[in-house]
């Protein structure tokens, strides 16, 4: 099959030679993105039957949306910061061990996301998560320290919102730290916030954290870590088609690590089998 690699040359940290060097070798065609959003441009017009995002999880958000509905398969070399669906889908980090996984691998359905008409493949919420991914794109740098980092200091400061929330007609109403609304397992780096998620079930996996205290934070991190999270007494998992988040005020939202400013009520619905993408 023909194969397109569209790299994102600032994604994360370090040079992209090495995976360049070895397409080259490999008789690869690959394109280097020179602005947001051109990934989704290139993944469009592309003619080849396989497109691969090299990149983060902004990355690859661009190249799926580019080829929804065209019947292309999806590729992954993930050389973002937190790298969440890579990693939910076991793709090596190794950019020669990741691109053995395009000439070698199988292909699986992946399901996308849909928030306020924005496709997703990854995770999608409102609340503290993503105040963060706001805070950490207008840091101007990047890496899981400056995420932290950003984490800690919105923390001091920050107070739960009050949500309705419907998940296929169950509604009610409660005060949340976040909502996260989940096709992978994470938000990347394992920070498992839907352990149990399946990005092939038709499904998706909905996290609500209550308000907890700051004595509390130190537990409910090793459990977010370990998988864990939903053992905690402060945290509900469900699982839905069709999601709709009303809140107060309108404020930011993100999805696979990008943050947009959107209104007060949030649509979110599952497409099943939006993609086929390449897996170890």
């Amino acid at each position: 099959m023909k194969t397109l690699f569209i790299i994102n040359p600032i994604s994360g940290k370090g040079s992209k030679d090495k995976l360049i060097s070895r397409l080259d070798e490999m008789g690869f065609e690959y394109v280097v993105t020179s602005k947001a959003g051109e990934g989704e441009e290139l993944a469009r017009k592309a003619t080849q039957d396989v497109v691969v995002a090299v990149g983060g999880d902004g990355t690859l958000n661009e190249v799926g949306r580019g080829i929804l509905g065209t019947g292309k398969t999806l590729g992954i070399v993930p050389c973002g910061s937190g790298d969440g669906l890579a990693r939910f889908l076991n793709i090596p980090h190794d950019v020669v061990k990741a691109v053995d996984v395009i000439t070698a691998g199988k292909t699986i359905p992946l399901d996308a996301g849909l928030i306020n008409g924005h496709p997703f493949f990854s995770v999608c919420g409102v609340g503290f998560d993503a105040n963060v991914s706001k805070a950490f794109a207008e840091a101007g740098r990047r890496g899981v320290l400056t995420y932290v980092e950003e984490a800690l200091r919105l923390w001091h400061n920050y107070s739960p919102e009050e949500f309705t929330i419907d998940i296929d007609g169950k509604k009610w109403t409660q005060e949340a730290v976040l909502v996260t609304v989940a096709n992978s397992n994470q938000w990347g780096n394992d920070a498992a916030v839907a352990p149990n998620a399946d990005c092939s079930d038709g499904l998706l996996d909905i996290t609500i954290l209550d308000s907890f205290d700051n004595y509390e934070l130190p537990a409910l991190a090793i459990k977010l870590m370990t998988g864990r999270c939903d053992s905690s007494n402060r945290v509900h998992c469900f699982t839905g088609k069709n999601i709709v988040i009303t809140r107060n005020t309108p404020g930011p939202a993100h999805f696979d690590g990008e943050w947009f400013e959107t209104g007060r009520r949030i649509e979110i619905s599952i497409i099943p089998s939006a993609l086929k993408v390449l897996v170890p």
